[in-house]
């Protein structure tokens, strides 16, 4: 598949279901600890949810991208909903083994860049638990405003404080 974006040390393509397995095992408990989402039940739940957003992405109402190495190897996803709306959400997770290289920081620098251009935005939503220090500190890589924080627990019983920011590429 052709990079919609490529970096120094990155593809990002659209999502490919060739990725479904990689995404489903490594979107675990310790990459959700502090994000609302949970782990996928069954690979067949995940590959559920991932043909979703497949079909979003081409309705033009979200990015649906996966971050890989130049070899093609699944770095992690990056995700950007609500591309209609004002402030779209931004979602990103870099899986385990390759956290700590700064792929997060490349990824979404490289696709904040790609939906100013394309999709004519300059804010973005970002939500992150306060306890995730390297999602707190990846915000400050951006320009940002910080907005509520929002504490719940989720219908499985997850305790959630996030913090929502509104984020954009340094000028």
């Amino acid at each position: 598949m052709d990079s919609l974006i490529e970096t120094d040390r990155l593809k990002i393509v659209p999502f490919e279901m060739k990725y479904l397995e990689e995404y489903y095992s490594e979107f675990d408990e310790e990459i959700t600890k502090y994000q609302y989402p949970e782990p996928f039940e069954s690979i067949s739940a995940a590959e559920e949810v991932l043909r979703g957003f497949i079909d979003c992405m081409g309705q033009n109402e979200m990015l649906f991208l996966s971050i890989l190495t130049p070899d093609g190897d699944f770095v992690g996803g990056a995700e950007v909903h609500g591309l209609q709306e004002e402030y779209p959400e931004l979602g990103i997770w870099i899986k385990k083994q390759s956290q700590q290289k700064g792929y997060a920081y490349e990824a979404l620098t490289s696709v904040l860049k790609f939906s100013d251009d394309n999709y004519h935005k300059d804010w973005y939503v970002y939500e992150a638990d306060i306890r995730n220090v390297g999602s707190m500190k990846l915000v400050e890589k951006f320009e940002y405003q910080k907005k509520e924080i929002d504490e719940f627990e989720t219908e499985t019983g997850k305790s959630l404080v996030l913090q929502k920011f509104l984020i954009r590429n340094c000028k």
